[in-house]
């Protein structure tokens, strides 16, 4: 029997999601962590000290992705002209295409529930979502 728990709902239902895109991805040699990748860069660079906050993905291995992209020719990566510390990360031809993809991926699948499920349940989930965020930013759901 599957616990009734939240916390289960959410990551089942995640885990669910990942695996979906990721079995899309193998399509396009890439994988759903790219995809969000490919998606948190900015046409005209974005540093790398800021993807991976944006994505909740620790510096070792958002290096480890940024290098496999650079290997499949998706990303480049150039001195910060504003920061000689710095690098910034592009998306070169076949990045901007396949970030296109992971986009019009992005949109089938959300298009494609808000067509299955009624107005109303979709509204109600955003309510919930946006509960659960701010009692877990609260920090104190765990009394251990």
């Amino acid at each position: 029997m599957k616990p009734k728990t939240i916390e289960y709902a959410l990551r089942s239902t995640w885990q669910l999601i990942t695996n979906m895109y990721n079995e899309e991805a193998t399509k396009y040699d890439a994988t759903m962590t790219m995809a969000f990748t490919l998606l948190c860069i900015d046409e005209n660079g974005t540093p790398s000290t800021t993807l991976g906050p944006k994505m909740g993905m620790e510096s070792t291995s958002l290096s480890r992705l940024l290098n496999t992209m650079e290997e499949r020719g998706y990303i480049e990566r150039k001195p910060n002209p504003e920061d000689g510390r710095g690098v910034l990360i592009f998306l070169t031809k076949n990045g901007t295409e396949k970030r296109a993809l992971s986009k019009k991926t992005v949109l089938e699948f959300n298009n494609g529930l808000i067509e299955s499920i009624e107005a109303e349940k979709i509204e109600h989930f955003y309510e919930v979502i946006d509960a659960i965020k701010e009692q877990v930013g609260k920090k104190q759901l765990i009394k251990i």
